[in-house]
């Protein structure tokens, strides 16, 4: 069965810090180049950072830059994001996806497997 199972979300004060992950059940991580997007109330689902299959590729928007880091662990098919230095902003839905390929890409529409989400809230 694939699937996408995201945990580590929760409430934190601004400049904390949290570790998403991300097991994806059913997938083999070396043929796919894993992303996290983010979707706060009201606002569209927008690309946070993406990962090569190989591993040895990253990007991430120009928000969370420094702050934010994206990896892989093939063997145990994990994904994760590390963030640091949170901020209000970084309220959200964040949701792991799966592009099938090696190329990182941020571009919504061409993932085709997608996590169900975890809430992350940054607030004083």
């Amino acid at each position: 069965q694939l699937q996408l199972v995201e945990s580590g979300g929760g409430a934190v004060q601004p400049g904390g810090s949290l570790r998403l992950s991300c097991v994806a059940s059913g997938f083999e991580l070396d043929y796919y180049a894993p992303a996290w997007f983010r979707q706060a109330p009201g606002k569209e689902r927008e690309g946070v950072s993406c990962i090569s299959s190989s591993g040895g590729t990253t990007n991430y928007t120009d928000h969370v830059k420094g702050r934010f880091t994206i990896s892989k662990d093939n063997a145990k098919n994990t994904i994760y994001l590390q963030m640091n230095s949170l901020k209000p902003e970084d309220t959200g839905v964040y949701y792991c996806a799966l592009l099938w390929g090696s190329r990182c890409s941020l571009r919504r529409y061409e993932f085709e497997y997608w996590g169900q989400g975890t809430q992350v809230t940054v607030s004083s």
